[in-house]
């Protein structure tokens, strides 16, 4: 069976850190997001040197203590949902996952039952 590398060219940015910050795999958007900071060159590098003071001391509670975060941000006129969660592997904390997300200024919400 081929390897499905379904990932790689998603609309989105996937970026995934180990324990320690050090980021692991980083798919095409999320290289093409990050050029100006050196792109596919950051995969290797530790993440904490690569956000600002301003949100250098959330990242590290997020990896502190095992957090989920979720918000929405706007660049460059375009809006994201960020995401932002720990991965395990054989039930151990593994690193954080960030999936950057373009979602429209307006959206529908749906309530399901």
């Amino acid at each position: 069976m081929q390897a499905l590398n379904w990932y790689e060219e998603m609309g989105f940015a996937i970026t995934v850190s180990d324990q320690n910050g050090i980021i692991l795999y980083m798919n095409q958007k999320a290289c093409a997001n990050n050029e100006a900071k050196g792109g596919n060159n950051l995969v290797g590098k530790n993440l904490f040197d690569c956000h600002p003071a301003r949100s250098l001391d959330k990242v590290r509670e997020l990896y502190e203590k095992q957090l989920t975060n979720v918000y929405t941000i706007e660049k460059k006129g375009i809006k994201k949902l960020i995401y932002q969660a720990p991965w395990y592997e054989n039930g151990e904390f593994a690193g954080v996952v960030e999936l950057s997300i373009p979602i429209p200024f307006e959206m529908p919400h749906y309530i399901r039952k």
